[in-house]
């Protein structure tokens, strides 16, 4: 992977602030889980016990943050994961721990516990 440039690095920061608070950690985690189809926003409220307006406000944060993406199926909106931005993310974090000075070895970090 070549050297991030300052506005990745940026962008990266600003992924990773979003992600967290732990509302938001847990709407990640649920969109993961629920990819490539995603949940209506319904459900993920419901599941995780969140109210509509704090749900929307969470959301929005990861929407803009290029982490979720959302689709409208008449009344409905699906909220998904964006795979290839946490990718993105993750592949700069995993450049930096596991290739360039191995401070992890990459073995430990391929599946989670």
């Amino acid at each position: 992977m070549s050297k991030p440039k300052e506005d990745d690095i940026t962008r990266y920061a600003d992924m990773l602030a979003a992600m967290g608070t732990e509302p938001r950690l847990r709407i990640m985690r649920l969109l993961l889980s629920a990819h490539p189809n995603g949940i209506v926003v319904g459900e993920i409220g419901a599941e995780l016990e969140i109210s509509p307006s704090t749900l929307s406000h969470h959301l929005e944060k990861l929407k803009h943050e290029e982490l979720v993406s959302v689709r409208r199926e008449g009344t409905y909106l699906w909220y998904s994961a964006n795979a290839p931005g946490l990718e993105e993310l993750l592949g700069f974090l995993y450049a930096e721990c596991c290739t360039r000075n191995k401070a992890i070895e990459p073995q430990r970090i391929v599946c989670c516990k």
